[in-house]
């Protein structure tokens, strides 16, 4: 065969490259028994023992004996199911959410609404007592439903796996006007009619909420505008009389919306998953449930081994929830260096680390914490919205002490174009504080709040009053710990350029 001189060069190269990768010479075996045996590098073989966190495991060859294999499948079960607890905070949160409201009358025809501002029995996730909660679930098993929105609210629409559907009310599209909503259920292909805010639902069940703001310090005035403006009704129906649906005043009612963290909570995870489409979940989150049983249109049945350890997985899969929301290490979490003032809402309203990366404890943090899923929850608007710092730790990084006395001292000028409060929760329940003070708050809508001369405001927390400050006082109970939000509704420019700080949670001595 005649090479040209291109053909020659290419020769010599290809005789240089197998020279240098050692493939135009013999070597030595690695072990001289054995005529094509290869040196190993470092950690690609296991030895026969590894001792672990998990005791010591037995390898045969780097095949595990049968006692290591159990263990090993324990332990990947038990992985497992803590990460899919925390994936299933949200969903779980949305059925607890939805089976209380439910229990005061069904879907589509009930209103909750708490005329009277929630108060301490209200146990329900860091609510607040300065406006009006109309929170009601709707149903569109039947087909699509109109949702009369009532003018001056604030609100939204979250589905069942707790993503954002659409904003109500001044951050929606009617513009706090009131509007016809038209809510479609997953999959809907029939004709979409004109005149109505669509709006096309993931899940079947889907959970409008909305606030509407004292007048003067009176809730009526906003009570009386969605009694009279709120309907709900098919939209087969929309020529036909609408009556106002069933309100029902939740204002000082023993009540709670909280899920647990027992083994119930898993079966309130496949509730969700075999009622709902899962298509809008994401494929990792699916298969973290799906390895531990929970999977669409399959029963679930484990067996007593799988049983005990998805409980111990929903104990240990709380704690490390709250271990996220009182004590996160990450400081992207937090307003300022060295604070405790803690963001409450970081990774965005899709709680990310940068589009597309999930920011896995941003997530936990605010599912254990917190309710309603909105991206108007993460803009910086000066005068607008609403902002919540809050602290779980003092000045000195100790848990909140419900038998010590604490003050908070917010600096003049309170950045607040429309008003401020401080409320007080429980770190157990998330739920305000439950003492003898039905709404456990300081707030600038206080006709006695004390004003220090330089305009500034303290606020003191404690099992009793300092003389001459109740006004400016919150009530704990020795023996439990507590955490604070700080709202600022309005939030203006010294908030967000930071030459406004609220003060440290101090120990009073």
């Amino acid at each position: 065969m005649a090479l040209n001189k291109g053909g020659v060069q290419a020769l010599i190269c290809l005789i240089g490259i197998f020279t240098a990768t050692g493939l135009a010479r013999a070597e030595p075996p690695a072990d001289p028994q054995y005529k094509y045996s290869t040196a190993m590098p470092p950690g690609v073989a296991i030895p026969d023992k590894v001792e672990s966190r998990l005791g010591t495991l037995q390898f045969d060859g780097g095949v595990p004996d049968q006692a290591t294999t159990d263990k090993l499948f324990d332990n990947l079960d038990f992985q497992r199911a803590v990460q899919a607890y925390l994936l299933a905070l949200p969903p779980v949160n949305q059925l607890a959410n939805r089976s209380a409201m439910l229990s005061m009358g069904p879907a589509n025809k009930t209103v909750p609404i708490w005329e009277h501002l929630v108060d301490s029995r209200t146990v329900e996730l860091t609510a607040n007592d300065n406006t009006v909660y109309t929170w009601f679930w709707v149903d569109l098993h039947d087909g699509p439903l109109v949702l009369e929105v009532p003018p001056k609210v604030l609100g939204l629409i979250d589905d069942m796996w707790y993503h954002f559907v659409i904003n109500l009310g001044f951050t929606g599209p009617d513009k706090g006007k009131g509007g016809k909503y038209l809510l479609l259920p997953p999959g809907y292909k029939g004709e979409v009619p004109k005149g109505y805010h669509v709006v096309q639902c993931p899940t079947y069940y889907v959970w409008p909420v909305w606030r509407s703001f004292l007048v003067d310090g009176d809730p009526k005035p906003g009570v009386d505008l969605v009694k009279k403006h709120t309907k709900i009704y098919p939209l087969a129906d929309a020529d036909k009389p609408h009556p106002s649906p069933n309100f029902v005043d939740m204002s000082g009612k023993p009540f709670s919306m909280v899920g647990p963290s027992n083994y119930q909570f898993w079966e309130m995870l496949n509730q969700v998953v075999q009622e709902e489409p899962t298509d809008t979940v994401d494929v990792t989150t699916l298969g973290m449930w799906a390895s531990i049983g929970i999977q669409k249109g399959k029963p679930f049945k484990p067996d007593a081994r799988m049983k005990k350890i998805l409980t111990e997985a929903a104990a240990v899969g709380d704690a490390t929830a709250r271990t996220i929301a009182y004590r996160l290490r990450s400081r992207d979490g937090y307003y300022y260096e060295n604070s405790n003032w803690r963001l409450p809402f970081f990774g965005g309203y899709q709680f990310e680390w940068q589009p597309g990366v999930a920011n896995l404890d941003a997530a936990a943090f605010f599912f254990f914490l917190a309710t309603g899923v909105t991206p108007s929850m993460d803009t910086k608007i000066v005068g607008e919205g609403s902002i919540y710092p809050w602290a779980a730790l003092d000045a000195n990084s100790q848990p909140l002490d419900g038998g010590k006395n604490y003050k908070l001292h917010l600096p003049p000028n309170i950045p607040a174009k429309q008003f401020w409060s401080v409320i007080v929760y429980s770190t157990q329940t998330r739920s305000m504080i439950q003492t003898d003070d039905r709404f456990p708050s300081v707030s600038s809508q206080n006709k006695d709040l004390i004003v220090n001369k330089d305009g500034s405001v303290d606020v003191y927390f404690g099992p009793k009053p300092p003389p001459g400050k109740k006004p400016n006082w919150v009530q704990t109970i020795p023996g439990e710990t507590w955490f604070t939000i700080l709202r600022l509704y309005g939030p203006l420019e010294p908030w967000f350029n930071k030459t406004w700080r609220p003060g440290e949670i101090e120990l009073m001595q």
